[in-house]
Formats: C-alpha cells, sequence, structure tokens
C-alpha cells in the first residue's frame, strides 16, 4: 500500500516549507542524546542561533515542540499570579499569548488593534499612560493575516522605557527580514524551525536576555511546567545533564539549518526573501489580483492575496493542490489566500510554478485575471535582480 505520493507537494503555504537536502539528511539521523557529539550540536546551535538572533545572550534553548511551545516558555517563566501581561493582538497568532498569560494566572490586557492591521506606537503609548505591565508580549509578523507590526522598534522603547519585559514571537520573520535581538532591547525573542530557518517541524528556539533570565530564576512557589521550566533546560544545554529525551533529528536538523543561514550570510539572505516576495507580488497584482496588506505594514514573509467576490478559495486551493501538486494556505477569519515566502520558499522556480498554479485555479472560476501578463511582470522583475541574489 503507497502511503506518500510520488510527488511531494510543493509547499507555498504559511509553513511549513521545503527543506534544503542537508537539513533533510541530517533530520534522518539519531545518536545519542547525552553524548558527545550532541553535546558540541547544542554549544553550535547556540552560538548559531546568537548570529540569527543578533544576540550575546547565553541562554538559548531548543524546545522539544512548535513554536508554540516556545510561547509557553516564554510566558510559564515570566509571568504568574500578581504579575501582569499586556498582549499586542492582531491576529490568531499574537492572540494566544493572552490565553497562555491567563492559564499561568497573569492578570491580562489585551490591545487589539483594527482587522488587518498592526498595533501601534500611539495605542500603546496611550495603554502605557494608564496601567504598567511586568510583561508586553507581541509579533513581529502576523502569519495569520500577512501583517508585519512596522512600529516593532518604537513599541520594544516604549515598553523598556516603562518597566516592562518584552517578549517577541519572530515565528515568521526570523531569517527572512532584519531583526536585531540585543539592539532593539528584545527580553525574550523565539521562533520555529518550520519557517524562515527551513528546518524540520517540531523544534523551536527561544532566547532569554539575562534580565528575563534573572527573573525566571527568582521566581517565588511552584513552577507550572517541567519539561518548559527554563532552570531545567539549562542543565540540559548549559550543563549537559539530563533534562528529558532531546528530539535529536529535530536539533540535528537545525543544527544543519543554522549553518546554512551562516553560509548564506543574513545580508544576502534578506536581500533574497525581500527581492523574491516583490517579485511575487508584481506577478500577482499584474495578473489582476490585490494584496490584501497595504505596503506600509505588509509581511514579506507571508503574502496575503485578496480573493474575487465570485470565486470559492477552496476551489482554488484545491486545483492547485491537484493540478499543479501546489499547496497555498487559507486564512483565519479573511477572504484570503495566503503564501509563504520563507526560506526554500523563496526560489525562482518555486515563484513561477506559484504563480502560474494561481492563476490557472482563478482564471477557471472566469474570474478577469490574466495569467500570462503576471508571469511576464514577474520575470522583468527578476530579470533586474544580480544572478546571486535569487
Amino acid at each position: 500500500m503507497t502511503v506518500l505520493p510520488a510527488e511531494p507537494m510543493l509547499l507555498m503555504t504559511a509553513g511549513p516549507v521545503p527543506v534544503p537536502a542537508e537539513v533533510a539528511r541530517a533530520g534522518s539521523m539519531v545518536i545519542d542524546h547525552l553524548g558527545d557529539t550532541m553535546g558540541m550540536v547544542l554549544r553550535h546551535i547556540r552560538e548559531m542561533s546568537r548570529y540569527v538572533f543578533q544576540t550575546q545572550d547565553d541562554k538559548i534553548y531548543g524546545v522539544s515542540g512548535p513554536a508554540s511551545a516556545a510561547m509557553e516558555m516564554a510566558i510559564g517563566n515570566l509571568l504568574w499570579p500578581g504579575r501582569k501581561a499586556l498582549v499586542l493582538q492582531g491576529g490568531l497568532f499574537s492572540g494566544r499569548f493572552a490565553e497562555m498569560a491567563l492559564g499561568v494566572g497573569a492578570e491580562v490586557t489585551v490591545l487589539e488593534s483594527e482587522a488587518g492591521k498592526p498595533v501601534t506606537a500611539q495605542m500603546v503609548a496611550d495603554q502605557l499612560k494608564v496601567d504598567s505591565y511586568d510583561v508586553v508580549t507581541m509579533v513581529q509578523g502576523e502569519t495569520s493575516s500577512g501583517v508585519l507590526t512596522s512600529d516593532l522598534q518604537q513599541i520594544l522603547k516604549l515598553a523598556r522605557d516603562d518597566g516592562a519585559m518584552t517578549i517577541v514571537d519572530a515565528v515568521c520573520t526570523l531569517s527572512t527580514m532584519p531583526l536585531k535581538k540585543d539592539e532593539w532591547g528584545i527580553d525574550v525573542l523565539l521562533t520555529g524551525s518550520q519557517k524562515g530557518l527551513s528546518s524540520l517541524p517540531g523544534v523551536s528556539l527561544i532566547s532569554f536576555s539575562d534580565r528575563a533570565w534573572e527573573t525566571a530564576v527568582d521566581r517565588q512557589g511552584r513552577r507550572p511546567h517541567w519539561c518548559l521550566d527554563v532552570v531545567r533546560a539549562e542543565r540540559f544545554w548549559g550543563e549537559g545533564s539530563y533534562h528529558y529525551t532531546a528530539p535529536v533529528p529535530g536539533l540535528l536538523a537545525m543544527h544543519e539549518a543554522l549553518r546554512l543561514i551562516i553560509e548564506e550570510t543574513l545580508e544576502k539572505r534578506f536581500e533574497r526573501h525581500l527581492h523574491s516576495s516583490l517579485a511575487l507580488q508584481a506577478g500577482i497584482e499584474a495578473m489582476g489580483l490585490e494584496l490584501f496588506t497595504p505596503e506600509a505594514y505588509r509581511l514579506n514573509s507571508v503574502l496575503a492575496v485578496k480573493i474575487p467576490a465570485s470565486v470559492d478559495d477552496g476551489r482554488v486551493r484545491k486545483y492547485m493542490e491537484h493540478r499543479f501538486k501546489v499547496l497555498i494556505a487559507g486564512a483565519y477569519g479573511f477572504d484570503i489566500v495566503r503564501i509563504g515566502q520563507m526560506g526554500e520558499q523563496c526560489r525562482v522556480p518555486n515563484l513561477f510554478r506559484t504563480l502560474h498554479a494561481l492563476g490557472a485555479a482563478v482564471a477557471r472560476q472566469d474570474a478577469s485575471v490574466d495569467p500570462s501578463l503576471g508571469m511576464a511582470t514577474m520575470e522583468a522583475y527578476l530579470a533586474k535582480q544580480a544572478d546571486d541574489v535569487l
């Protein structure tokens, strides 16, 4: 009985993404999770993560679980009954912080933006005049709607000046666009493995500043988590002693993914992601479709595309899947489809295959689009870029 498809789908969703061959190869191995080789791998992951996070933190952990597990590690170690959190909510994933904070007994205030728009620095400044908080949470990019928190640096400064610690979700943005943990004053930064890093799903990365680490260590009373307790995690990551059986294949894959990022360099990687996204945006608009998010706060790593009223987006996605073996994502409460532009998705052949599939699927429902013009426009944009960009 055949289980796996003869031709795997091209994953152009908001994650997971295709992985390089080196990452897939590393992820097929199992080694002793407490042996000397594993100890070396953990040291290397920490060292390479410092470059990708742009930090000097030494409290960096690979969490066994998705980015949501890293979110829980951040929340569970910095918040407890009697402490207050301000959650900046611009969509489904940024709002998840509120659920977690309530779960550990914190007092939570949600500052929510208008649908499809980011929380602004002015909104935060106004709220900080009303009350002060121990922790402020936010996302750099809202995966559910393709919205960038364009005021991120200003918001971080406002929170820091008010004495709050900050937690930033960089799940769909780390390594796809500039993010400087230390320079911008971020206390806790987290990401998943299966998006910009182009590694296997199931492992997340999190980095704690000295201030955040000291707060977690000094907390009184019972700790709500065992696997996600940073004190126990440090015994494994920092001291090499047993915590739980580490996700060995995922960590080996993460090691290779980080190595490849360093080999490419962040600067070249940012440029590749930017021009890949702009090329696809140009093709989509020239074809006759409209991008959901205004340019001022458009997230390059997850593009949100409006679907014409006469078109069934579910049928569009199904036709792309069955006819072209291309997967894109639906949405959470918006009349859009989402196309990932992260890591290995940002390769020229993937762009052409995805744009052609989208155009053909929409045109099949008699919408007024011109797929050929879209392809030609994208090709013209790409032709202007240097050969080593994409």
